[in-house]
C-alpha cells in the first residue's frame, strides 16, 4: 500500500510539475496540437512517449548519482563545461518561469476575483515559502492535491464533450500547415517542458529509495501528462475553429458547465500555476545553494523577493518575451539528452 501510494505521490509531482497556466487556460494546447487538426492526436502521443521516456531516464539518472541538483546531471551528462553552460542558462530559465508564473497568480486575482494584482502576489508568495520551506516532501503533497482535481476536470470535459454533435472532430479537422511545422511542434513543447522539469525531476529522484517507484512513477506520470492533453484536445476540436479567438479557450468551455464548475475550474488554474511556480523556485534554489553555499530559506526569500520585483512587468508582457526563446534553446537541450543517452545508459 506504501509503495502504491509513494508511486502515484511521484506520478502526480511529474504531472503537477508540467502542467501549467497555459495547460490550464487551453492555450498550449491550442497552439501546438489542436489548430494542426486530426494529426495532433499522432503528434500528441509522440510528446507522451517522449515524457516517458526522458522523464525517467532524468529520475533514474539522478538516482544513480545521487545529485544534489540538476547541475550534477547536466554536468555528468554534457561534460563540465557544456554541462556548466547548460544549468546556468536552465538557472536563468527558472527564473524567468517563476516570474511569469507568479505574475500569473497575480492576474488571477485581478482578473478573476476581482481583486487586486499585488494581493495575488503576496498571497502567492506566502503560501509558497510556507510550502518551500518544508522541502520536497511538501511539494509532492501539494501535487497530490491539485493533481486529482486536474484530472477530474478532464475527464468532466469528455464527457461534455462527448455528447456534441461536433464530438468527431479532433478525427476530421484538417490543416494547410506543412508537415515539418506540424512534427516540430510537439519536440518543441515537450522539450521546453521537460527541460524545466528536471528542476523537481532530479531531487526527487535522488531522494526516493527505490529505483522501481522512479521508474513506475515516471511511466504513469508521462501517460498521465499524456492522456491530459489528448483530453483536452479532444474537447477543444469539438469547438473548433471558433474556439481560437479566445485567450483561455477551455475556460470559454467550461462557462457553458454552470457557475460552481467555473469556480473549480478557477481554483485548478490557480493550482496549476502554484505548483509550477513552487517547482521551479524549489530547483533554482538548490543549485544556488550548490553553487554559492548559502543558507536555502535566505536564498528562497531572495529568490521569492526577486521574483516579486520582475512580475511587476505583468504576465502578459513577460510570456510574450521569456517563452520563445526559452523553448528553442529547450530543443538543443532534448537533442542532447538523445543523443548522449545512446552512450550512457544507467
Amino acid at each position: 500500500m506504501r509503495k502504491g501510494s509513494q508511486i502515484v505521490r511521484i506520478a502526480f509531482t511529474y504531472i503537477g510539475t508540467v502542467v501549467g497556466a497555459g495547460f490550464a487556460s487551453g492555450q498550449e494546447i491550442l497552439q501546438f496540437f489542436t489548430r494542426y487538426g486530426w494529426i495532433a492526436t499522432l503528434t500528441i502521443a509522440l510528446s507522451t512517449v517522449l515524457f516517458i521516456w526522458i522523464g525517467i531516464k532524468l529520475m533514474l539518472m539522478a538516482h544513480t548519482l545521487k545529485a544534489t541538483s540538476y547541475e550534477d546531471l547536466n554536468r555528468v551528462i554534457f561534460g563540465p563545461k557544456i554541462g556548466n553552460w547548460i544549468s546556468l542558462f536552465t538557472m536563468i530559465v527558472l527564473f524567468g518561469i517563476t516570474t511569469v508564473m507568479l505574475a500569473g497568480g497575480g492576474t488571477v486575482f485581478e482578473e478573476q476575483l476581482h481583486l487586486s494584482y499585488q494581493t495575488g502576489l503576496l498571497v502567492t508568495l506566502v503560501l509558497s515559502y510556507l510550502v518551500l520551506s518544508r522541502g520536497i516532501g511538501a511539494i509532492m503533497t501539494v501535487n497530490s492535491i491539485v493533481v486529482p482535481i486536474m484530472l477530474l476536470f478532464s475527464v468532466v470535459i469528455v464527457v461534455y464533450t462527448w455528447h456534441s454533435p461536433s464530438s468527431g472532430n479532433w478525427l476530421r479537422i484538417t490543416t494547410d500547415d506543412s508537415l515539418g511545422k506540424i512534427w516540430f511542434a510537439p519536440f518543441l513543447y515537450t522539450a521546453f517542458n521537460l527541460a524545466m522539469a528536471q528542476a523537481v525531476l532530479v531531487p526527487m529522484g535522488a531522494a526516493i529509495a527505490k529505483r522501481s517507484d522512479l521508474y513506475w512513477g515516471g511511466l504513469i506520470g508521462g501517460a498521465g501528462i499524456g492522456m491530459l492533453l489528448l483530453s483536452a484536445h479532444y474537447a477543444l476540436s469539438a469547438q473548433m475553429p471558433g474556439i481560437a479567438q479566445y485567450e483561455i479557450p477551455m475556460g470559454n468551455i467550461i462557462n457553458r458547465l454552470g457557475s460552481v464548475p467555473q469556480i473549480a475550474y478557477l481554483l485548478v488554474i490557480y493550482g496549476e500555476i502554484f505548483t509550477t511556480f513552487i517547482a521551479d523556485a524549489y530547483g533554482l534554489s538548490l543549485q544556488l545553494q550548490q553553487r554559492t553555499k548559502l543558507n536555502r530559506k535566505f536564498l528562497l526569500l531572495s529568490i521569492l523577493g526577486l521574483s516579486y520585483l520582475v512580475s511587476q512587468i505583468g504576465f502578459k508582457t513577460l510570456l510574450a518575451a521569456l517563452y520563445p526563446v526559452f523553448g528553442l534553446i529547450s530543443v538543443v537541450w532534448l537533442v542532447l539528452m538523445i543523443w548522449r543517452n545512446r552512450k550512457r545508459a544507467v
